[in-house]
């Protein structure tokens, strides 16, 4: 149900920010060399670290607990035109941490998410949508005196995007470290955030303790940098903020702009500029290309697997469900990191997922299934 908005409808105080993604067009092969990640300052966590040679203890549960923000998207039913030329907007839930969490539990796994919405209509709908697709919401905390946050989505005719934000703060800024629930994250055998929550305080001081108590409780971490330069105060802020837990990661999905962004231009199809982002106790790093599918890099092999074809309408949520994709079968079974050929099965179910969510608009509303994700792959074989 599309969601009319009018110049009367809607009167908004916070502060606005917009930015545009763009696609790089530039190609490299794929070779293979490591030199180090350049060194900046990072924040010291101490904990748990896996070594190259062998995979985390096994836990008994295959959760995944998603942290960051949840948030209202308004997406327009009319690709191509400006935010203000758009005739109407859907409004679809959406923050890509909760979009992760959705997208594992619609796949059939089992996930939670932790964050902070406001104390009002759009937190309390975000809440119930966790709950109706089988995402542990207990996690989930309301603010009285902070609204939820909202993103205004103009979508280019050829479904990629420009966002604008509305926070000021927002309620997902305000999650504070007491806040967190610890006994939730420790059950996880995968903790995934990005690094909008490392912006301000005092989510940031939350979003470093939660990342501390999983490696302590020997949980596998993954990273999705999901870079939105206009809510960083500045380039270089944003560059530090997201490389200062980057060595805390043991996966790490990342895409073509944002390699870009972080090494200042360099070509993010040049397999020596991916290889400075990979650290000595990382354990898989993921580029995605979109449409052309996605590289991988472990410290014993590397390759490329192609992408599912469609015809894109929206690409929110496209790299979400790759996340989803890749974590819902490594929750299952961590040897997939060992073993190349069923790696690169598992990275096409990942594309493939990312292929089907840009199909429809909004980013939770098109996370597929795990059956529409098999019967798309076998379509794409025959």
């Amino acid at each position: 149900m599309a969601l009319l908005l009018h110049s009367s409808a809607f009167c908004f105080s916070g502060v606005v920010h917009s930015v545009t993604l763009k696609r790089c067009n530039a190609r490299a092969s794929v070779g293979f060399s490591a030199p180090p990640l350049v060194s900046i300052p990072r924040f010291s966590l101490q904990g748990k670290a896996f070594s190259g040679d062998r995979l985390p203890e096994t836990k008994d549960s295959s959760l995944v607990v998603c942290f960051g923000e949840m948030l209202i998207d308004f997406v327009p039913t009319v690709n191509g035109l400006s935010l203000a030329d758009a005739p109407a907007f859907k409004k679809a839930p959406g923050g890509a941490p909760a979009n992760v969490a959705v997208g594992i539990a619609r796949l059939g796994g089992s996930s939670a998410f932790i964050g902070k919405v406001g104390e009002d209509e759009f937190g309390y709908m975000l809440a119930d949508i966790l709950k109706e697709n089988n995402v542990n919401n207990e996690g989930m905390r309301f603010d009285p005196g902070a609204r939820t946050a909202l993103a205004f989505v103009t979508l280019r005719s050829d479904g990629e995007r420009e966002f604008m934000f509305y926070r000021n703060p927002s309620a997902d800024m305000l999650l504070q470290e007491a806040e967190v629930d610890f006994n939730l994250i420790r059950k996880a055998k995968i903790f995934h955030y990005g690094s909008i929550s490392l912006i301000t305080e005092p989510c940031k001081s939350a979003h470093i303790a939660a990342a501390k108590a999983a490696k302590d409780a020997g949980v596998l971490l993954s990273y999705d940098p999901n870079l939105r330069l206009p809510l960083w105060p500045s380039a270089d802020s944003a560059r530090e903020g997201i490389l200062s837990i980057w060595e805390l990661a043991d996966i790490i999905k990342i895409s073509e702009e944002e390699i870009s962004f972080l090494t200042k231009g360099e070509d993010p199809y040049d397999d020596a500029v991916v290889r400075k982002f990979f650290h000595p106790n990382l354990r898989l790093l993921l580029v995605t290309e979109g449409a052309d599918g996605c590289r991988y890099y472990t410290k014993e092999f590397s390759g490329r697997v192609k992408g599912l074809k469609v015809d894109a309408i929206d690409a929110t949520g496209a790299g979400d469900a790759f996340v989803a994709g890749i974590l819902s079968q490594l929750a299952e079974d961590f040897s997939l990191l060992q073993n190349e050929e069923r790696l690169r099965d598992a990275l096409k179910f990942a594309n493939a997922c990312g292929a089907l969510t840009v199909m429809d608009r909004g980013a939770i509303p098109a996370l597929p299934t795990r059956e529409a994700v098999l019967n798309a792959i076998l379509k794409s074989v025959a």
